[in-house]
């Protein structure tokens, strides 16, 4: 589905200046000329290299320069998590793997961006915005997904750095990145105690791709293994016993992402319910004239819309320098699961066509689901939540 000025009529809200209008646009006119063959059906192989060629024409665009952090006419460094928001929601409508592409640019080099040394981010953060280096955020294990303190790869210390055992799951871009930021816990330490974050390179010794996982939507994902993987001391990124709390940072900044990729996921499938009931004849009238159909289209568009307010007034407190753990778990949850809904409506009203393969509609069904699930599933963000609320009363 082709993007036009119409996908930019809620820039005119209060939370969004020019800057963020220009980088709308901008997205806009890429996607109108942008030369990146997408298969309705593509292979393992041709996914890789859909996503490699999306991420250097991304950075050719300028447009991954939205995920890293940008300099401000006052000299200070940040990620825009307005431009961020608005490039997913734009790009999710484009192709998920468009969106997935710029998102893990920002997602794996995120760590660097929030607490890398001079020398990790001119070495990285250049190449990532440029589509030079494909990026990953190295987190999940086989037991340990949700439950970050679970996590068992170990770092052990080394004369001149750490060597890293055991194994990463659910990792996206494995088997194309350039570099994994990976966490890792010293030896005989708990819970968040003791993990710290290290920029392993694709091809260090040690680290190798164990699987190459297959989902439901298509997009590079695998299980890496490290067997006696040496780093140097200067790849940590942060302090040591530092990596939770670098990990969580990180996630709140793109979780309000996942948010707008929700929406921008809805916006489509509300497009797409509406062109389909407008032209779809049934008992002598059109899908459209039906009061049931009508009110469907109500609560689709109800939603979309309060998802948008839900991310962006998450992203604007981000950019205002508020805390907003509360407020982006509300985004990710509200948008997601609404999402969701709308999609699942959306199927509805295309009715048998709706779950034929091929079909933008059905790839929505397949594309929307995942998001529910990973930073942080809808349960975890519940809890951030209903605990944030609890404290803020005992406060």
């Amino acid at each position: 589905m082709k993007l036009s000025l119409q996908a930019l009529d809620h820039l005119d809200l209060p939370f969004f200046d020019g800057a963020h209008r220009h980088a709308a646009e901008q997205i806009v006119a890429w996607a109108e000329s942008a030369d990146v063959q997408l298969s309705v059906q593509p292979t393992r192989d041709e996914v890789d290299q859909q996503c490699r060629s999306l991420v250097d024409s991304l950075g050719k665009a300028g447009i991954l320069s939205l995920c890293v952090p940008r300099t401000c006419r006052f000299g200070n460094a940040s990620i825009d998590s307005r431009s961020l928001c608005l490039a997913r929601e734009l790009l999710a409508q484009i192709s998920p793997l468009a969106d997935f592409s710029f998102a893990m640019q920002g997602l794996g080099s995120g760590a660097i961006s929030l607490a890398g040394s001079d020398e990790q981010k001119a070495a990285y953060l250049g190449e990532v915005a440029h589509g030079r280096k494909i990026a990953a955020f190295a987190l999940s294990e086989p037991e340990a997904g949700s439950d970050v303190g679970g996590l068992r790869c170990e770092a052990v210390r080394s004369q001149s750095g750490y060597v890293l055992n055991g194994e990463k799951m659910w990792i996206s871009n494995g088997g194309i990145a350039d570099f994994y930021v990976v966490f890792a816990r010293e030896p005989h330490t708990t819970r968040s105690a003791g993990i710290s974050a290290f920029i392993v390179d694709a091809d260090n010794p040690g680290l190798e791709i164990a699987e190459r996982i297959d989902v439901i939507s298509p997009h590079p994902l695998a299980r890496l293994r490290f067997r006696d993987c040496h780093v140097d001391e200067r790849m940590r990124v942060g302090g040591e016993g530092e990596g939770f709390k670098l990990a969580m940072r990180t996630l709140e900044i793109f979780r309000t992402s996942v948010g707008a990729a929700a929406l921008g996921f809805a916006r489509k499938a509300l497009k797409l319910g509406i062109q389909r009931s407008m032209t779809r004849e049934m008992f002598g009238t059109f899908l459209a004239d039906m009061q049931l159909t009508q009110a469907t289209l109500a609560d689709m568009a109800t939603a979309v819309e309060s998802s948008a307010l839900h991310v962006y007034r998450a992203a604007w407190m981000r950019d205002q320098g508020r805390t907003t753990a509360r407020e982006a778990a509300m985004a990710k949850l509200v948008s997601t699961e609404s999402a969701q809904r709308v999609v699942d409506s959306a199927v509805q009203i295309w009715g048998g066509a709706g779950v034929r393969v091929g079909e933008e509609v059905e790839a929505l069904y397949r594309d929307v689901r995942a998001l529910r699930i990973y930073e942080g599933a809808s349960e975890v963000q519940r809890l951030i939540i209903g605990s944030g609320i609890v404290k803020a009363c005992r406060a």
